[in-house]
């Protein structure tokens, strides 16, 4: 998971999103959703690794489905693999929203969260709250791969 998230391995996408689908519970999640969004990156974190691994594998995954421009990301936070749960939170506290003009592509809509790698949850936690105010009738998040 390293390499396709910190070594410039953006082809792995596919292998992890086939990985993904194999899982029993995930192709009905899949079609049942309306919406797939991938975990957005803020500018700062996307020019430096030069793409956003969640939205590979959210294309992978359905691309028809795929939107980018529903949940923002507001706010550059540091890397939040060295902080507690609680302080996850609290860092990121304001730092996703739905796009305001875009509020009613959310209202009442089955949302799947993409991303790759889930270590406290704070981040699908947060994102979620912040759809789930915006109307979404119902979210499931998908990740590949979860720390210790």
């Amino acid at each position: 998971m390293a390499e396709f998230k910190f070594n410039e391995q953006p082809a792995l996408a596919g292998f992890f999103a086939h990985l993904l689908q194999a899982t029993p519970w995930v192709e009905p999640t899949l079609e049942a959703a309306d919406l797939l969004l991938p975990m957005p990156l803020s500018r700062q974190r996307l020019q430096l690794r030069g793409y956003n691994q969640a939205l590979l594998l959210a294309n992978q995954l359905n691309a028809a489905k795929t939107r980018t421009d529903l949940l923002l990301r507001m706010v550059d936070t540091p890397a939040q693999h060295g902080l507690k749960r609680a302080q996850r939170l609290t860092a990121l506290n304001q730092v996703f929203a739905v796009d305001p003009l875009k509020v009613s592509a959310v209202k009442g809509v089955r949302l799947v969260l993409v991303d790759d790698v889930m270590t406290t949850g704070a981040s699908l936690y947060t994102a979620a709250r912040v759809l789930k105010a915006a109307g979404a009738a119902h979210i499931t998040g998908l990740v590949v791969a979860r720390t210790e």
